[in-house]
This record gives structure tokens, sequence and C-alpha cells, in this order.
């Protein structure tokens, strides 16, 4: 990853707050993004389990999704949520979570991505979001 390729990483990631409270970061190899969620107590949801909450893996796959968004289509502002669908497959356990997201369509206006979160394999994914985003007001 070059100097300016992680100076722009870090501005989105600094874009958005969330992000720094949840403590996500980001490893950028070429064109391939994967967003890096560290486990901390305050993200459980079902102490029982423990699973991490629902609104944690949800947010943490939509902030993916609009970093991505922000690397490959660079604009002047950022992309806006119109829209996203969450397939919640497993529990979410008290580990570390990883997440990658697919930009399947770029129109002038609206972009669809998809994302995919897991945790220990790939294969094996606990989450997986569906989305549309504006990627302009005009």
């Amino acid at each position: 990853m070059s100097d300016t390729e992680a100076e722009r990483l870090a501005s989105l990631l600094r874009s958005l707050p969330y992000a720094g409270f949840l403590g996500m970061s980001m490893d950028l190899a070429g064109d391939e993004l994967t967003a890096v969620l560290p486990f901390k107590p305050a993200l459980v949801g079902n102490v029982i389990l423990p699973a991490l909450h629902g609104g944690v893996l949800g947010a943490f796959m939509e902030m993916t999704a609009l970093i991505q968004l922000g690397v490959r289509e660079p604009v002047s502002r950022q992309p806006r949520t119109i829209d996203v669908t969450i397939e919640y497959l497993r529990p979410g356990r008290a580990l570390t979570t990883y997440a990658r997201a697919d930009v399947r369509k770029v129109g002038r206006r609206i972009a669809n991505v998809h994302v995919e979160a897991w945790q220990e394999t790939r294969a094996s994914p606990v989450a997986a979001l569906r989305g549309h985003f504006m990627l302009s007001g005009e």
C-alpha cells in the first residue's frame, strides 16, 4: 500500500466516528480491502453465548461497504446509505471479525455492494450484507 493510499484509507476511517469507537482497522492489498473488528467485551450482545451484538456486526459491514466505495470510487462526498439487508448466518462469537466488500455495480448515482463477515474461516461467514448507496446528491 502506498503512502497516498494509506492516507486516503486513514481519512475514510476518520470520517466514520463509530468505526473509531469500535476499533475498526483496514488492510488494503491492491484493490482488495479487508476490514478488521477486534473483539472487545463491550461489543457483546448475548452474554450467555457470548456473541457479538447484531447491531455491531451490521454497522461493521455497512462501514466496510462505505469505505470500499470510497477507495474504489473517489467522490467529493461520503456515499449515503439508501438501504441494507443483513443476513445473520450464525452467532458472531467473542473473536476478531473480518469483512470484505464486493462492489457489484456502480451506476451514475447508485452503487450496489455485497459484504461478507467471518471470524475463523472465510468459508463460514457469520453475516452478509447487501446494500444500495447513493454516490452523489445531484
